[in-house]
Formats: C-alpha cells, structure tokens, sequence
C-alpha cells in the first residue's frame, strides 16, 4: 500500500525491508543508514520537465525515533574528530546539530542564522541558496557573539542534506571570513554527487550516515539512479 505523505519518514526499517523493484522506484527512495537499517524516502520531482527528482529528507516531519538514529549515526561519524563544538545550519540542520551535540556530551552547540539581528555585522554574512528553494536567496549570518565560542577550538557543521553544495559552500564561506575552518562537516545525507566539484576541498571532512542519489524517469515511468 503506498505511503501517505505524512507517513514517510517515521519509521527506521529493518535491513533488506525495502528491495530494488525491477521496473524502479515508484513513490518511495529506501536511504540505508550504516548498520543496513533502512528509511524511506519520498521522491520529489525538481522543479523542469518532470523528468529529474530527488529523495527528499525533512527532519522537522521526522519522528523523533528516526531524527534519533540519523543524529546517534551522525555522533558516531564524529567522534574520531573529537570536536570542541558542533555548528548548527539553518533551518534543518539546527535539531540535528543540537541532538549530535548533546550526544558528544557538549552542553552547547552554535547555531547560525537566516534573520538578521541589529547586532550582526556584514562581513559575517553570505548569500545562500538551496534546491529545496532556487528562487529564494537567503543570507546565512553568524552572530558576532559567538566567535569566542569558535576561535581557537576543533569545529564541527552539521546540516540535514548536502544536494548541490552551494548551501555548504556559503557557510563554508561565512565561517573563513570568521577565521574558523571546520574540522569535519556531516550531514544527514548526501544526495546525489554534484556536491563534490564545488566542495571539492572539503571532500575529505565531508561525511554522512545515508545517501541517496539523483533520480531520473525511466522509459517506463519509474525512477533510476541518474547516470
């Protein structure tokens, strides 16, 4: 029986629950966490000629047992960098990184920003964009306040999905002007591989405990991996 919208994202599964249909994928991406549990994904059609799409990961509309898995899975990506504190990106990315901080035993974490606050100052701000939203540019800010939190100490980003990297590359961007360099950037998922050329180097740094690649209809109507 097909999933409701609501019901995707709200349960992990078992390894093998979710097997490659031969045709393809129809409404639903199983993403395979590293101990082969499994979490399905709705697919979402990009935004052209319906031809393109992409499993889609919102952990706002996660239940609470899967941001927990995603987040305990992400913790233990971490944990060979021995962060001091853990950055959070707006606006998926802030519960994850406020769950892996609190599972790396940190009593904070530093969350940047979309809203501008009277006390921010430009040159730590740059221009964003996401897939999710190609028509909306955003600015990430960090809050000045924050920077003797960061100066000096091992720092780790944490975001829910890294697509095509040009969000990661505006923190990135945002966080050199600060003089910080991330010790390690995970995310939730890694989707697809354009992220690689513009993030190129970080690739090293960059992990995740799912992916999902780019997905493209088939003759017959169904989803494949993007070749």
């Amino acid at each position: 029986m097909p999933l409701a919208p609501h019901h995707f994202w709200q349960a992990i599964d078992a390894a093998g629950t979710h097997l490659q249909p031969p045709q393809g994928w129809v409404e639903g991406f199983p993403a395979t966490l590293p101990d082969g549990r499994q979490l399905l994904l709705p697919i979402r059609v990009l935004p052209g000629d319906g031809t393109s799409a992409v499993a889609s990961l919102i952990i706002n509309q996660a239940s609470f047992v899967v941001e927990d898995a995603i987040s305990a899975a992400m913790a233990d990506l971490l944990h060979p960098h021995a962060p001091d504190v853990v950055i959070g990106v707006p606006t998926l990315g802030l519960p994850l990184a406020n769950n892996v901080a609190r599972r790396l035993g940190h009593d904070r974490m530093v969350a940047l920003g979309t809203s501008r606050k009277f006390w921010y100052r430009d040159e730590f701000s740059a221009p964003m964009s996401s897939i999710t939203s190609p028509t909306q540019q955003k600015t990430i800010y960090l809050d000045p306040r924050s920077l003797p939190l960061l100066e000096g100490r091992r720092v780790a980003v944490v975001d829910d999905v890294i697509s095509s990297g040009t969000s990661m590359s505006a923190v990135l961007k945002l966080l050199g002007q600060a003089g910080i360099e991330p010790v390690a950037i995970v995310a939730a998922m890694l989707q697809g591989n354009r992220w690689q050329e513009p993030l190129r180097p970080w690739q090293d740094r960059i992990a995740a405990p799912l992916a999902s690649p780019r997905l493209q209809l088939n003759a017959a109507g169904y989803w494949d991996a993007e070749r």
